[in-house]
């Protein structure tokens, strides 16, 4: 069997690989989410089978190359049941046939794809080393730089901008063998959660198409949910990951800060903005991880836990673990009616688990504060000088962010600060009682593309455009891994993301909630309408 195969069918049920921070090493039963292994004895998740890819049993693998899990494609690949060129050549004829109306891929590089798709069978063919990711079909953030392939990020400024090296997510799924075949549509300059610029216009939701994607990885969301590519990399500061997957019916992870490293990166020591993965399931999300994940020593932030732990068994009973549900963060925010009735059978499922589910949140005092502050200053330093040098070509939006950022005084940064570490600290306490924080990842449904950002949440009037992310932003401030599950739709069929927060650097095991979860409810499986309204199999 090729080695690739042993990767994920024999690994780790006949060796013993310590599990990412926090989790117990071989293949034994592991401790709950919480950090203190003395209260994991009574409330261990049992470590289940080998890795699976995150299929029930009873799920045959879609017979449709396009909706097969990653997973299940890199074991086909491996193989040879299946050769890089005709899963490459089947996502650009699904690009090519939804794309124009969706609208969420911007730059494609069909020709030189298909290239690296038959170097990529060549590989295999004569015994050479291939990577986790070989042969999976990629297209990547329009923010992150792709060495001889326009990157835009989706302003005019940058419109034929060519980079000449890779960022280094880029490169780490390149040499995992992922192959690129484009770019992902985002916000101008990736400001925002809704994806619409002015050199692309907007990504439309597949599962409406009068509704926003979501973003700032909104092209990578409705990408993922029609089947045009099968894992997706994106970046998250106030929720970039974790919206567009409520969106669109997918999966987000926003990995805790230094999880997954970032090269160049203008503001390394930056705690607020981090890269991370997307796909259709947990467990892909998981697999993409074990490459992205692990230490570089261009970024002081990242965390020497090896990416390759990622690769640990996600199967398992949760039954113990200790939920704290909060459908609004304690009255802090407003969150539509539609999403709150959407979430609510969320608690069931984790009663059904053998969970134990009492409402509860912890005291974010401050970081509204902090993520203003924070965030003003980082963008400021990543494009103050476009503001002195191309004003008149910036959006309003933008200029605000900027402007902001150039308010702010050195106290105000200070202060900052000092909130942020109390947060820190009550957060800390908190999850010394509770395993699992659960709640909405965005406050509202997709709302119509043609708004700029929702101006009223349950009557409530937005004073800005970041005022509706706040479900997702207070959660950047703690600097706690958070994944968006899908759970649920409204009366009007629009896709509602379940929000999952672990503890600090307790990535690994939020991803196993968000499996078992996953699994409970299947929400991710129903397809996108725009689908059949195009004549296209789901």
């Amino acid at each position: 069997m090729n080695h690739l195969v042993n990767h994920f069918v024999d690994h780790p049920a006949q060796r013993s690989v310590s599990p990412p921070e926090g989790g117990a090493s071989g293949p034994v039963a592991e401790p709950g989410l919480g950090t203190d292994p003395g209260r994991g004895a009574d409330r261990a998740l049992a470590a289940g089978p080998a890795y699976t890819g995150g299929l029930a049993d009873d799920v045959p693998p879609a017979d449709d190359l396009c909706f097969r899990t990653a997973y299940e494609l890199t074991v086909a690949l491996a193989r040879r049941e299946v050769s890089a060129r005709e899963v490459m050549t089947a996502h650009l004829e699904r690009i090519e046939r939804v794309n124009p109306t969706v609208n969420a891929i911007v730059t494609l590089d069909a020709d030189r794809a298909l290239e690296r798709a038959a170097e990529a069978d060549e590989r295999l063919a004569t015994g050479q080393p291939v990577g986790p990711l070989h042969g999976l079909p990629v297209a990547h953030k329009d923010l992150h730089d792709t060495a001889g392939l326009r990157t835009t990020y989706g302003s005019p400024i940058f419109a034929d901008h060519v980079p000449d090296r890779d960022h280094l997510v880029v490169q780490r799924l390149r040499r995992a063998g992922a192959l690129t075949l484009g770019k992902t549509n985002v916000p101008e300059l990736g400001l925002g959660s809704h994806t619409v610029n002015p050199v692309f216009g907007a990504t439309r939701n597949p599962y409406d198409l009068s509704r926003s994607a979501g973003g700032s990885s909104g092209g990578a969301g409705a990408a993922l949910a029609c089947g045009m590519q099968p894992i997706a990399d994106g970046s998250d500061t106030g929720g970039s990951l974790r919206n567009p997957a409520s969106f669109n019916n997918v999966v987000g992870l926003r990995p805790s800060p230094g999880r997954v490293p970032s090269w160049p990166d203008r503001a390394p020591w930056g705690q607020l903005s981090v890269k991370g993965p997307m796909a259709r399931t947990v467990a892909d999300v998981a697999l993409t991880m074990s490459v992205l994940a692990g230490p570089d020593p261009r970024d002081p932030r990242s965390l020497d836990t090896p990416g390759s732990t990622f690769a640990w068994q996600l199967g398992g009973d949760i039954a113990g673990l200790r939920v704290g549900w909060s459908p609004d963060l304690g009255g802090a925010v407003p969150v539509d009616p539609e999403v709150r009735d959407a979430l609510a059978p969320a608690v069931e499922v984790f009663t059904a688990l053998g969970c134990e589910v009492e409402e509860a949140c912890p005291d974010l005092s401050g970081a509204d504060e902090v993520f203003l502050a924070q965030r003003a200053w980082q963008v400021e330093l990543a494009y103050g000088a476009l503001l002195d040098g191309h004003r008149d070509r910036l959006a309003p939006d933008v200029v605000w962010n900027i402007e902001e950022g150039r308010a702010l005084s050195g106290p105000d940064l200070g202060r900052a600060q000092a909130l942020h570490g109390a947060l820190f600290h009550r957060v800390r306490v908190f999850f010394e009682t509770y395993d699992l924080l659960v709640l909405p990842v965005s406050q509202v449904a997709p709302f119509d593309i043609d708004l700029a950002y929702p101006t009223v949440v349950d009557g409530t009037p937005m004073e800005t455009y970041l005022d509706w992310m706040r479900s997702a932003y207070l959660i950047s401030v703690t600097g706690c891994p958070a994944l968006s599950v899908p759970a649920g739709f409204t009366p009007r069929g629009l896709p509602v993301g379940l929000q999952m927060v672990g503890p600090h650097r307790q990535d690994w095991s939020v991803l196993r909630a968000g499996h078992a979860f996953e699994r409970a409810t299947r929400a991710g499986e129903r397809r996108p309408p725009v689908l059949a309204e195009l004549g296209v199999p789901a």
